[in-house]
C-alpha cells in the first residue's frame, strides 16, 4: 500500500476552499435564459469566450440580483465600468515596455 492512501490520495492534506466562496446551484432555474444565451454564443464562436463577454456579465448580474452569489463591482470580476472605453485601458498599457 502506498504511503499516499488507498487511491493515491494525500489523506493528511487539507481542503483549500474556493477563492470566492460558495454559492448556491440555481436549482430553480431563475438564470436559465443569460445561461443559455452565454452558452449558446459559446458554442457558436468556437468556444471563445472573449466574444461572449456581454452574456457572461448579464449571466452574473442574474446571479447577483436572485441571491445566487454575493453582489460585488463588476470591476471586480473582470469587467470594465459602462463609462469606460478602450481607449481607457490602452492608456494604462502606454508605460509598459514590450521586448
Amino acid at each position: 500500500m502506498s504511503a499516499g492512501g488507498q487511491f493515491g490520495g494525500n489523506r493528511g492534506a487539507r481542503p483549500v476552499p474556493p477563492e470566492k466562496g460558495v454559492f448556491p446551484l440555481d436549482h430553480m432555474h431563475l438564470c436559465d435564459l443569460e445561461k443559455k444565451d452565454y452558452i449558446g454564443c459559446l458554442k457558436s464562436t468556437g468556444h471563445q469566450s472573449d466574444k461572449c463577454r456581454q452574456f457572461s456579465k448579464k449571466y452574473l448580474e442574474c446571479r447577483m440580483e436572485k441571491n445566487l452569489m454575493a453582489k460585488q463591482d463588476m470591476s471586480e470580476l473582470g469587467f470594465r465600468k459602462e463609462g469606460e472605453s478602450q481607449a481607457s485601458a490602452d492608456e494604462s498599457d502606454t508605460g509598459r515596455i514590450d521586448k
